[in-house]
């Protein structure tokens, strides 16, 4: 009992730990930048994903409210020149509202303060992109996530236990291989249909890391499955399935995922 203890609480750490690190390292975490406002220097963040149907706000600290904010922006990987906006002071905030976009599509922006003649740009260097998408009913989103993270840890689960050689792993090798069926063959394609209006983009139809890292964790648990009648593979077999799967997910969500190509998109309606 003390031993399984140990191995439940080794595994949500390990679990957790990824799940954060997966969030705080995905393109649509907002990014983190720091202005001087009145002699002290503020962390503020710019977001990286916009709700269609919402205004797509982009906010900064005011602190007293004296000086200028400007918000320059441009469709991502279109070759657009930079448009501006005034950042208007309210509520002890400069604001301002970026164009929407659609489902897929990409803006940059980067903002730009100034009082007493001296500017301060955000983020310094670089620019943040921020892509906009539906939102998802929290009837998918929800079960969605909380099923991945129990196929998650489940799998680290297996993993350690494949450790021990005098375990039966039929039934973690099962349940793992079910809960990330469910939740990234299931509801993944609900869920990307929801935002985007995409069921799969992955291979063989994209690039999207998201849909490409399910796949391959599921074809390496399957791999798992067809060697249970092994006892001599089965364990190697669970514990590359339990590494893939761990470094997989902590791969962030939406790298490389739908995207409106805009150079494309112009070309083609050229007569």
């Amino acid at each position: 009992m003390k031993r399984s203890a140990l191995l439940w609480i080794l595994a949500v750490l390990i679990t957790l730990i990824s799940a954060v690190y997966q969030r705080l390292t995905g393109p649509t975490h907002p990014m983190r930048s720091t202005i001087t406002l009145d002699g002290r220097t503020t962390t503020c963040k710019l977001p990286r994903a916009h709700i269609i149907g919402e205004s797509a706000v982009v906010s900064i600290p005011a602190g007293s409210g004296s000086g200028q904010a400007i918000l320059f922006y441009r469709r991502h990987n279109s070759g657009d020149a930079w448009s501006t906006l005034p950042m208007p002071s309210g509520n002890g905030r400069f604001a301002a509202v970026l164009p929407q976009q659609p489902t897929g599509g990409k803006m940059q922006y980067y903002i730009e303060y100034t009082r007493d003649g001296q500017t301060q740009r955000l983020p310094a260097p670089g620019v943040v992109v921020t892509r906009f998408r539906y939102a998802v009913p929290a009837s998918v989103l929800i079960p969605h996530i909380l099923i991945m993270f129990f196929g998650m840890l489940l799998s680290t689960r297996a993993g350690l236990e494949a450790l021990n050689r005098g375990t039966v792993l039929n039934r973690w090798v099962w349940w793992t291989l079910g809960l990330l069926c469910t939740g990234g063959m299931v509801l993944g394609p609900l869920v990307q249909h929801a935002a985007f209006g995409e069921w799969w983009t992955g291979i063989p139809f994209g690039t999207d890391l998201t849909d490409n890292k399910t796949l391959i964790a599921l074809v390496v648990w399957l791999i798992a499955a067809l060697h249970l009648r092994r006892p001599d593979r089965v364990r190697t077999w669970v514990l590359i399935a339990a590494v893939v799967t761990l470094v997989a997910f902590a791969i962030p969500h939406s790298v490389m995922g739908t995207e409106v190509d805009h150079l494309r998109s112009a070309t083609t309606a050229q007569p």
